[in-house]
């Protein structure tokens, strides 16, 4: 039986904000972190999600994962496939009522384009990794022109990329000094900024003056047009308490409820949505690590971890075990993507012993913010500890975790990518220069020009081969320990209409309302 909770003083608080005026419908989120900022540069998983309900990119994912219109309503790409020429949506205007120029798409590119933004996707456009935006041009106010080196089957992704919050924002977002302002917030899209009570929650009220695209709603394209007057993503760090705000019909919303619990809730008479996600649940190795740098010690250990067993146990069999960039809802996946060192104890023994293992500790870093991160560590730990490895779990808080990530500091990490829509894309934030880039997992030249080609090949079946071929490397170099892709399971109060998950992972507010 479930024990009866008293909430705590501020999650109290949040919800009496989350209330808000007086006749006002409001949608209410759990969100299980603060978000970091508001500039899409300090980022993670929850600040793109909240963002992208404020912001606005030029094109945008689909649920079907193709590419649909967004802030640009149309475009065209020249013969040669090096000129793209976007139209912004009519009528498109900001948050503070200016109209939304191309002269804005451009001042947005070139800030995030600089040298010290510390903008991630940089690599992306600037040809580090192939393709390479020569330049934007503003012929009149509603066009912005694209040139690229050469025809590359990721720009349009690229562009749409959520986790790169390429998105467009009003220069007013900016200081005088041209930083950026933390407190602002003012984009295109169909919810403003009306509160951040830090800790507690991020409250978004409707946008009257925006004006939709025809498009119906899909992904992160089409119709994202407002059906209730606000919405408030409530930061609940405890799974349970979220469970019971739910239950209570405190929270109207919550994502990302572990696959085993889904005949519960429903027992419960809570709506539950899911889908084959595209979020990828890895153990990641710092192949830069003495101990772990013997390709060796990395198949060992990968011998040691029965993967598909941490995958049915931890996905109630919703998902099954992946250790590629590849997820199974992608359209370039089969069975060749599951080629992997077997599990076989006795072999993990023998080739650690080959490499010279001798018992040393190994750290690896979770954290309890994420609960499946936490036991994928604990499974893994008590498997590799059953072949003869002294692992040591490392608990950390969650923003320790990702600093550590982000720094490369750490032997091995239980960890979580958001959804990449395209192979490409996942392969792209993997492969790299570990001491340029410590977030790069796999230092490997042959897979990097491999990954490269992916980007500028577009037939299907080309494109598919070489990421064939990018995983049989991996598949002999082991530099990270993909487990299996996370399904998308919400759950929503009823009397929630309109409101649906999509392998993205990411909650959508706009085009829902009540009953």
């Amino acid at each position: 039986m479930r024990p009866n909770y008293s909430w705590p003083a501020l999650l109290a608080g949040a919800l009496a904000l989350s209330a808000g005026a007086a006749g006002a419908e409001t949608l209410t989120v759990r969100m299980n972190a603060d978000i970091r900022g508001t500039d899409g540069i300090n980022r993670d998983a929850n600040t793109d999600t909240v963002l992208h309900h404020i912001f606005e990119t030029l094109v945008a994912f689909r649920d079907d994962l193709s590419i649909g219109p967004l802030l640009a309503e149309s475009w065209t790409v020249s013969d040669d496939g090096r000129v793209y020429t976007f139209t912004l949506r009519e009528g498109a205007t900001f948050h503070n009522g200016e109209p939304v120029t191309s002269a804005d798409v451009k001042w947005n590119w070139d800030r995030r384009m600089m040298a010290d933004s510390g903008w991630f996707c940089i690599p992306f456009f600037d040809g580090a990794q192939g393709l390479k935006v020569e330049a934007v041009e503003t012929p009149d106010p509603r066009t912005v022109i694209f040139r690229i080196n050469e025809p590359n089957a990721l720009f349009l992704r690229q562009l749409a990329n959520i986790q790169c919050n390429g998105w467009i924002a009003s220069p007013a977002n900016a200081n005088p000094d041209g930083t950026w302002n933390a407190e602002a917030a003012i984009g295109s899209g169909p919810f403003t900024l009306e509160a951040w009570e830090k800790g507690q929650a991020v409250r978004l009220a409707r946008f009257e003056g925006y004006r939709a695209l025809s498009e119906p709603a899909s992904g992160y394209a089409g119709d994202r047009t407002a059906k209730v007057d606000g919405v408030t993503f409530l930061i609940v760090p405890d799974s349970a308490t979220a469970e019971a705000a739910l239950e209570a019909g405190q929270i109207d919303i919550l994502p990302g409820i572990a696959p085993d619990r889904i005949e519960e809730f429903r027992g419960k008479g809570l709506t539950v949505t899911s889908v084959p996600g595209l979020s990828f649940t890895p153990l990641l190795i710092q192949t830069l690590d003495p101990l772990l740098s013997d390709p060796r010690m990395r198949r060992a250990i990968a011998h040691a971890i029965d993967f598909s067993e941490i995958a049915d146990v931890r996905s109630a069999g919703q998902a099954q075990f992946n250790p590629s960039a590849v997820a199974q809802a992608s359209a370039y996946f089969d069975e060749d993507f599951l080629a992997w060192p077997e599990y076989d104890p006795a072999k993990a023994r023998a080739l650690a012993a080959e490499a010279g293992y001798a018992g040393q500790p190994i750290k690896l870093q979770t954290n309890t913010r994420y609960q499946g991160m936490y036991e994928n560590s604990v499974l893994a730990q008590a498997m590799l500890a059953a072949a003869g490895f002294n692992v040591e779990l490392e608990v950390l808080d969650w923003a320790a975790q990702l600093d550590n990530y982000l720094a490369g500091t750490f032997q091995m990490q239980s960890f979580g990518y958001s959804a990449r829509l395209d192979p490409a894309q996942m392969y792209g934030v993997l492969i790299g220069d570990k001491t340029k880039t410590p977030t790069r997992q796999w230092q490997n030249d042959a897979a990097y020009q491999l990954y490269i080609e992916s980007t500028k090949e577009t037939d299907f079946a080309k494109r598919q081969a070489l990421f064939k071929e990018i995983h049989k490397l991996m598949a002999e170099d082991v530099p990270i320990l993909g487990v299996y892709y996370e399904p998308v399971v919400d759950a929503v109060r009823p009397g929630i209409e309109g409101y649906a998950v999509w392998p993205a992972d990411k909650t959508r507010a706009w085009g829902v309302s009540r009953n």
